[in-house]
């Protein structure tokens, strides 16, 4: 089964995915509202009622739904202000209605230039630092096309005048992405393949 790997160094980004219990807990809770504030905030409303309490309640849940996604979804947050910077890497097998979402996509926005991969080859990043929405908030996509897969790297930031501070990390987070394959050579031996380097 493939999956995605990376390299988050430690004093930059926080994992969600794997870690259970307290590990990680403040920074996730303080991600999720800042998702959550994001959204309502797109929406002209303010936090609904209660949302602290959501935020915990998803900050419990996320990581036992990463896990159960099985390494096709790594989340992280921003070590430093958990509040600034989400960033979410998925693999997905190729569909028709995939790439018809991705070719919508480019349509929507201009500004997407290509960007390289030492793993995963030549793909796409788009940067909108500044949303024509006054309420929306800065992002960055990354997407390869790798045949029988699609990987997508996806940042939201919390804080437009601080967003350019943070690109420069996502790149290298970027980067780092690869997909590694596990083959079951029987029942209870499985073998990873790391991609070439």
């Amino acid at each position: 089964m493939a999956r995605l790997q990376a390299d988050a160094p430690a004093d930059r980004w926080v994992p969600v995915t794997g870690s259970l219990g307290l590990r990680g807990r403040r920074q996730r809770k303080a991600a999720i509202r800042m998702l959550l504030t994001q959204a309502n905030g797109a929406l002209g409303r303010r936090l609904i009622p209660g949302g602290r309490v959501f935020a915990w309640l998803l900050s419990q849940a996320a990581p036992v739904l990463m896990r159960k996604a099985d390494g096709r979804v790594l989340v992280w947050m921003w070590k430093d202000d958990p509040e600034l910077v989400v960033a979410m890497a998925v693999l997905q097998k190729v569909t028709p209605q995939q790439r018809a979402a991705q070719a919508m996509k480019r349509t929507e926005f201009d500004g997407a230039e290509q960007f390289r991969s030492p793993h995963l080859g030549v793909g796409e990043r788009l940067v909108v630092p500044l949303p024509a929405e006054p309420d929306a908030p800065p992002f960055a996509a990354y997407t390869w096309d790798v045949g029988m897969h699609v990987v997508t790297l996806t940042a939201v930031c919390g804080d437009r005048s601080r967003f350019g501070t943070v690109t420069a990390a996502l790149d290298d987070l970027a980067r780092s992405l690869r997909i590694t394959d596990d083959v079951r050579l029987n029942e209870s031996t499985v073998l990873r393949l790391d991609p070439p380097h």
